[in-house]
């Protein structure tokens, strides 16, 4: 059956403790989806009580997390915080929430969790307190640097439901940025990356790669641009040369439809919004964020903090169930492999 899983604490001024909770009773009853959370007992004592369901259970370690799943929810103690008012984030909480992550990452390290799924931070509040890295994605690949992934090193951001997978070339940027910052070597490393997530996470045998365009109507010749004949195209013959099944580059308004998409395992996408626009407008609810590449299993909600309705009983607690069971899955599929 594997270890169990760590839920990060995520921002305890957003809805993480509410999903956290929802997540929990949800699954309660599946010995597959066992999993702790890193926290604050009171604030978890606070939220179950809100909820009608009995006092959360202080766990020393993952392992007695699987013997109290059933009845009440593992926590893993960590010191109060004493700045956490819901939907008021504080960059009081910047070491808690960092802390949180750094001490998952090492439980996945260890062996003693299989896997580590992230709850909403806000990277706004986190800057402001001083975290240095530009999101959950870069910050595990510092944590995870001296230690081997099963296949091409990311880390690698991709975004899952169970209609469509994309992935990012570029992920943080502005679009002038982003554009400025594909290259022909990059496609290349991320396209590797991914062709290793779909095969040895996942468990595709042949992963087929859409490419998509960085330009409106894959540059139309070279009248709107010249990326996918310089850099796009020269580097999708480069991965078909090594034996990755890779498009050439496909216009982005016309390769996400349903007839599209059978034709790839996932989009390799040149920015953001190209990728996660038509993910979210399929299936927002469902969505996870998947970081590939890395010798730990890692998975998220692919939605905010959502300040504005925490403590309000109004998240939906869907992202973060469907997180618990990739996460499930891809260390299954590792574990077999």
């Amino acid at each position: 059956m594997g270890a169990p899983l760590v839920l990060t604490l995520g921002d305890p001024a957003g809805i993480g403790p509410e999903i956290t909770v929802k997540a929990w009773q949800n699954l309660q009853k599946s010995p597959k989806h066992v999993f702790a959370v890193l926290g604050p007992y009171e604030l978890f004592e606070r939220k179950l009580k809100e909820a009608g369901q009995p006092k959360p259970a202080i766990v020393a370690s993952l392992k007695e997390a699987r013997d109290v799943f059933a009845h009440a929810l593992p926590v893993l103690q960590m010191a109060p915080g004493d700045h956490i008012v819901e939907g008021q984030p504080t960059t009081a909480n910047t070491s808690l929430i960092a802390g949180s992550i750094e001490r998952a990452v090492n439980y996945c390290l260890s062996g003693e969790a299989d896997a580590v799924v992230t709850n909403p931070i806000s990277k706004e509040i986190l800057y402001e307190g001083g975290f240095k890295y530009p999101g959950h994605t870069e910050y595990l690949g510092v944590l995870t640097a001296n230690v081997e992934p099963p296949y091409a090193r990311g880390p690698l951001m991709m975004l899952a439901n169970s209609e469509l997978r994309v992935a990012l070339v570029t992920v943080h940027q502005s679009v002038e940025e982003a554009a400025q910052s594909v290259t022909e070597d990059k496609i290349i490393k991320h396209a590797r990356i991914l062709h290793g997530a779909l095969k040895y996470d996942l468990g595709i045998a042949n992963p087929r790669i859409g490419l998509a365009a960085l330009n409106p109507h894959a540059g139309e010749g070279g009248s709107m641009g010249r990326a996918e004949i310089d850099l796009i195209n020269p580097a999708a013959k480069r991965l078909r040369a090594e034996g990755i099944n890779v498009t050439d580059a496909m216009p982005s308004d016309t390769m996400f439809h349903k007839e599209a998409r059978i034709h790839y395992d996932a989009a390799l996408c040149m920015y953001h919004d190209q990728g996660l626009i038509p993910v979210k407008t399929i299936d927002f609810h469902g969505t996870v964020n998947v970081t590939v590449g890395l010798p730990i299993v890692r998975t998220s909600p692919d939605h905010g903090t959502a300040f504005n309705i925490a403590g309000k009983n109004m998240a939906r607690p869907d992202s973060l169930i469907a997180a618990i069971k990739l996460a499930r899955q891809i260390a299954e599929t590792r574990h077999a492999g």
